[in-house]
């Protein structure tokens, strides 16, 4: 069974612990250069308005926590029915490379329409990734039944 797999998803789990680390160095750097008046964080609402001008971090975050569940559920799957081939690693770097490029671009305040095209680009990946493992599956569920035939 390879485990390479798990090289890019080491990979993702580092750039989410990242994207968390850069996030509270801002939001502690901009709580003591803006310390909060209590109105500041009295709702939601406000905590978000006073937090706007270093949100790039937290709106990345929550995007790592979302389209990425789809991999993070892929690849014990992958690994569980011996699927995780050079094809799925190489497409999981692409995928990692591809989620730090967005993750780049939206903390660095970046393009919108190249941060979406590289999510796009991601979703697609990921897309291809989940399509070859079902393919697989089917693949060996017909060989199965076929040997059961004889």
């Amino acid at each position: 069974m390879s485990t390479a797999i798990l090289w890019p998803t080491f990979a993702l789990v580092l750039l989410i612990f990242v994207v968390l680390a850069m996030l509270a160095c801002q939001r502690f750097r901009h709580v003591r250069a803006h310390p909060p008046r209590a109105e500041n964080i009295a709702t939601s609402t406000a905590a978000k308005a006073y937090f706007e001008p270093v949100e790039p971090p937290a709106n990345n975050l929550a995007n790592l926590f979302e389209m990425p569940v789809l991999y993070f559920a892929l690849v014990p799957l992958l690994l569980l029915f011996r699927h995780a081939g050079h094809f799925q690693v190489l497409l999981a770097w692409i995928y990692v490379a591809l989620r730090l490029a967005h993750s780049l671009i939206h903390v660095g305040r970046g393009k919108v329409t190249a941060r979406f095209m590289i999510y796009l680009a991601s979703c697609v990946v990921l897309g291809v990734m989940w399509a070859g493992f079902a393919i697989q599956m089917a693949s060996a569920s017909i060989a199965l039944a076929n040997q059961g035939a004889l």
